[in-house]
């Protein structure tokens, strides 16, 4: 008899916490936390209050807060630490896993300073390991709570994503498969600065119509940023792309769409940052956004002005009227 396949999964925010009870259903399952105290929540009494709240957690769920222990214990192993720590916490976990197994990111953002995406320092800390992704308009909290969602298990293989589908899917969580890694990950960093945008027109008041040109606007600039680094432009038509972008723009617990709320309330970024529990990664990636697009000359002013807001000092309201001044031209060019 062969064992069954096993997962970890490191991180234990909102999403990495969801994505173990959803994999914990389905195969054994350990959660990394960095608290002992959390990895001792989640495994007595099946909650994560600090991201989760009282919202119930699968009982086969087990949680540990001793990296090696939880590299030693994957079979398929799933990186849900923020883009900005990611690099550190596999150099400590490299030696203790497996060879060749599956890994899987979750992170949305881009590396400070490298601009490298989540599977780019998964293949470089981790050689000859099949990297991939799971995306999509994946509000953790909804999910947790069983309501219906979906999302796309991206790999370069299709077998190797089709193997991993059933190790996360549910009867309310579809799970589609996809080759194009580019842009499904693009799709999950960029859309972060397109929410932020929309939540700056919400605290600004700026109506329905308004927001809806900035979000589809956004879309555009997502998908030439993308078709212009090499990914299939079909993607953000999809889950990873307009659909993971419509969540982060309209939900009440979008870390992003809150940053610009709050900043078009008067609060500067660092006081924004300071009442956060989670990550908001489109702070971090908004200036590597703008510079990549000035790399794949590519005109992003969108990016452009969430990158003047969040680390220049320009106000939201500068930021709107400085979009208001781009000549309009035909709807498939950049402005």
């Amino acid at each position: 008899m062969t064992r069954d396949v096993r997962v970890t999964v490191l991180g234990s925010g909102s999403w990495g916490t969801t994505v173990a009870g959803l994999a914990a259903s389905n195969a054994p399952t350990l959660l990394w936390a960095r608290s002992p105290e959390t990895a001792e929540e989640i495994t007595t009494q099946h909650t994560n209050s600090r991201y989760l709240g009282d919202r119930r957690l699968s009982s086969k769920l087990r949680a540990t807060s001793d990296l090696q222990e939880a590299a030693e214990h994957a079979d398929v192993l799933v990186v849900g630490v923020p883009s900005h720590s990611m690099r550190t916490v596999l150099t400590e976990a490299s030696p203790h896993l497996r060879p060749w197994i599956p890994v899987i990111s979750l992170a949305k953002g881009l590396e400070p300073d490298s601009r490298k995406r989540p599977t780019q320092v998964l293949e470089e800390c981790l050689p000859g390991h099949s990297v991939g992704l799971l995306a999509g308009p994946n509000i953790a909290g909804e999910i947790a709570e069983g309501l219906a969602a979906a999302a796309v298990i991206a790999t370069p293989d299709t077998a190797v994503a089709a193997a991993l589908q059933p190790l996360f899917a549910r009867p309310r969580f579809r799970v589609y498969t996809n080759h194009d890694v580019l842009g499904c990950e693009l799709g999950g960093i960029l859309k972060n600065i397109v929410a932020i945008a929309s939540g700056m027109g919400d605290g600004l008041g700026v109506g329905m119509n308004t927001r809806a040109m900035v979000i589809s606007r956004g879309l555009a600039e997502m998908t030439r940023i993308g078709e212009a680094m090499g990914a299939d432009p079909r993607t953000f038509a999809g889950l990873t792309g307009l659909g993971d972008l419509m969540a982060t723009c309209m939900s009440s617990a979008s870390r992003n769409r809150r940053v610009g709320e709050e900043l078009a309330s008067g609060k500067s970024i660092d006081e924004v940052l300071e009442g956060m529990t989670q990550v908001a990664e489109g702070v971090k990636t908004a200036r590597s956004v703008v510079e990549l697009a000035e790399e794949h000359e590519v005109a992003a002013p969108i990016a452009g002005e969430v990158d003047g807001v969040v680390n220049e000092g320009r106000t939201p309201a500068q930021a709107y009227r400085g979009l208001q001044k781009i000549a309009a031209g035909s709807e498939y060019e950049a402005a």
